[in-house]
């Protein structure tokens, strides 16, 4: 008698799960437009790529601002006095600025058709990017008390994820050409695996941690959160589209498309579980 249950609402939304997902392929975009200027069989994929990733870029930023109490305050970010640099959030808020000011500069360069500026920019953009999927994944880590976010593999995964993410979209993008799809259906493949390799050793520490962690353990393994984690988003996500790439249609631009769709399904179904399962010990305690 007199015994309650106070219900606690968690700290991050899943808006920042659709943030994560969109901000992942658009730094996989970026990649994939500075490896035409590497590799010719990408060629075509030059302007796709670069105006996907500004766009995506857009909407990640409307994602983020909208989700503020107060929207107009994301205007700090480009006042120094306010940042905290010893907040992975402020390195992240600048990272977007720069990649965003690099990625317009980049486009316009493209419009104008000089090339020898937009190699050069291409390579800022993607040396940027990189930095995108890092700090998402660097805002986890730094939460030490929270079972699966606070290990340093959580930016490496999530870079895994961008790169499988954008390969994804543009094997979609690449349409009927033969020579991107080659080349894409291998970026897919090694790097999808690397994040099938990731996710088997965080499940693995989880699982014989300690009682939070064990707890988290069977949050994302069963119901609800089970389906999404271990069904869409390693099952369907990440096991499915290998095995189909090594079978022979996973050869052809079907079989490629394909294995896109489902790595981009199940790179959506990832990073929500592991911004919600982890959270969700902290609304029952």
């Amino acid at each position: 008698m007199g015994d309650y249950i106070w219900f606690h609402d968690v700290s991050w939304h899943a808006t920042y799960a659709i943030y994560f997902f969109v901000i992942g392929i658009c730094a996989g975009l970026s990649f994939l437009s500075y490896g035409s200027w590497r590799t010719e069989a990408l060629r075509p994929l030059r302007e796709k790529a670069a105006y996907g990733s500004f766009a995506l870029l857009v909407a990640g930023g409307l994602l983020l601002i909208a989700d503020l109490s107060q929207p107009l305050r994301f205007l700090n970010i480009l006042n120094p006095v306010y940042l905290n640099f010893t907040s992975p959030l402020a390195w992240g808020a600048l990272n977007i600025v720069a990649f965003g000011i690099v990625s317009l500069l980049y486009l316009v360069a493209l419009r104008q058709g000089k090339e020898a500026r937009g190699k050069v920019l291409a390579t800022a953009a993607a040396l940027l990017a990189l930095g995108l999927p890092v700090y998402t994944g660097y805002d986890l880590t730094v939460h030490q008390s929270r079972p699966v976010w606070n290990t340093p593999v959580m930016p490496v995964l999530f870079v895994a994820l961008a790169v499988a993410s954008g390969s994804a979209a543009g094997a979609i993008l690449a349409g009927s050409n033969a020579a991107a799809q080659k080349l894409l259906r291998e970026y897919l493949l090694w790097s999808t695996a690397a994040v099938g390799v990731i996710l088997v050793s965080i499940l693995g520490t989880t699982n014989y941690g300690g009682a939070a962690q064990e707890l988290t353990f069977m949050i994302l393994t069963t119901g609800t959160m089970g389906l999404i984690f271990v069904g869409i988003g390693i099952v369907a996500g990440t096991a499915a589209p290998i095995a189909l790439l090594l079978a022979p249609v996973g050869r052809g631009q079907t079989g490629v498309v394909l294995a896109g769709v489902l790595v981009l399904v199940g790179g959506a179904a990832l990073r929500y579980a592991l911004l919600m399962g982890p959270q969700q010990l902290q609304t029952l305690f």
